[in-house]
Formats: structure tokens, C-alpha cells, sequence
């Protein structure tokens, strides 16, 4: 099955300052990691980028350039969002047909916005996802710590079997020993 790596939101504003994401350094380590076994696979890692028209995620600016310590590299594709949803207005859906693609690796920033949004569209539009469970995160919200957010969506993607296709967490580690190409 050919698979694509969807690194989502991993921007400088989303991991260093007062809006960093909870364990974040660690959590781009394992990015790094699972996007270092795709390219040695054959897998197309792909970057999506949030970008507002001001603010922390302006387009162009620090806050919105890729984390410091994630290694995107030369042959890697880039896509720019404006919406949670990774989809919505972008070329990701054509990119992944032009590929070939029928399963989707999902990790990134943040857990209950644009990473399960995205993992549930990529349902909708027919992949089978895997989400690398301690490969999302996001911040403490007044009600659930950021670790408590990332285990419930890990939990409850992976019980969604309404579209068909249907969700496989498994941690960074884990997904040395899951065939991805």
C-alpha cells in the first residue's frame, strides 16, 4: 500500500514561547525519526503549514517557519493551510492522488484541532491512517492537560469505523516494526 507522511503544523509559534506545545522538543525528536524511516522507504514526507494573515502564524514570519529542530529536508513537499482541516483549500487531496497514495501517516500540531481534523477528513476521502500516537500534542486547555487531549484523541480516532477507512495509533517507536511502504 503506498503511503505518504503528513507532518502537520510542527511552526516555530506552535513549539517554542507561550504557545509551545506540551513536550515539543521530544515530540519533534520522534517526527524526525518516523520522517527519517519514510524517506529511507520510499515515503513522500509532506509539510503542512497554518499561515493567518497576521499574528503568531503570519505567513512569512518566525512564528510561522517550520519548528526549530525539525530536519525537513530538500525533497520533501510543502504545503500552506488556512484551515484545520489540511485539506480545505489546498492541492493535499490532488498531491496525494498525483502520488499514488492510499495510506496516511498523520502527525503534528495540535491534537484536537488540526491533527484530528485532518485525520478525520483523510477518512472521508478514503485513507486508512496511521497516527503516530506520541508524534501529536498540543497545550493544556483550563479543562485537560495537553497529555490528557493527545491520549483521548488517540483513543477515540481509532475507534471511528463510521467512514470506512479506520485509524491505527501506534507510537514513534512502534512504527519501525509496521510495514509504511
Amino acid at each position: 500500500m503506498k503511503t505518504a507522511m503528513l507532518i502537520i503544523d510542527v511552526q516555530e509559534a506552535l513549539c517554542s514561547g507561550e504557545y509551545a506545545a506540551f513536550e515539543a522538543a521530544q515530540v519533534i525528536n520522534r517526527i524526525n525519526a518516523v520522517a527519517q524511516l519514510a524517506r529511507q522507504n520510499k515515503v513522500p514526507v509532506i509539510y503542512i503549514q497554518h499561515e493567518a494573515n497576521d499574528g503568531l502564524l503570519e505567513y512569512g514570519s518566525v512564528g510561522w517557519q517550520l519548528a526549530v529542530g525539525l530536519q525537513a529536508q530538500p525533497d520533501d513537499l510543502f504545503i500552506r493551510k488556512t484551515a484545520s482541516d489540511s485539506f480545505h483549500n489546498t492541492n493535499l487531496h490532488t498531491l496525494l492522488k498525483d502520488l499514488g497514495t492510499e495510506h496516511l501517516i498523520i502527525c503534528g500540531l495540535q491534537s484536537e484541532f488540526c491533527v484530528d481534523t485532518t485525520v478525520r477528513r483523510a477518512l472521508a476521502l478514503g485513507y486508512p491512517v496511521t497516527l503516530i500516537a506520541d508524534g501529536h500534542s498540543t497545550v493544556d486547555n483550563g479543562v485537560l492537560s495537553a497529555a490528557q487531549i493527545s491520549a483521548h484523541h488517540n483513543v477515540t480516532l481509532s475507534n471511528l469505523a463510521s467512514f470506512g477507512p479506520r485509524v491505527k495509533a501506534i507510537t514513534a517507536e512502534q512504527i519501525g516494526f509496521y510495514s509504511i511502504s
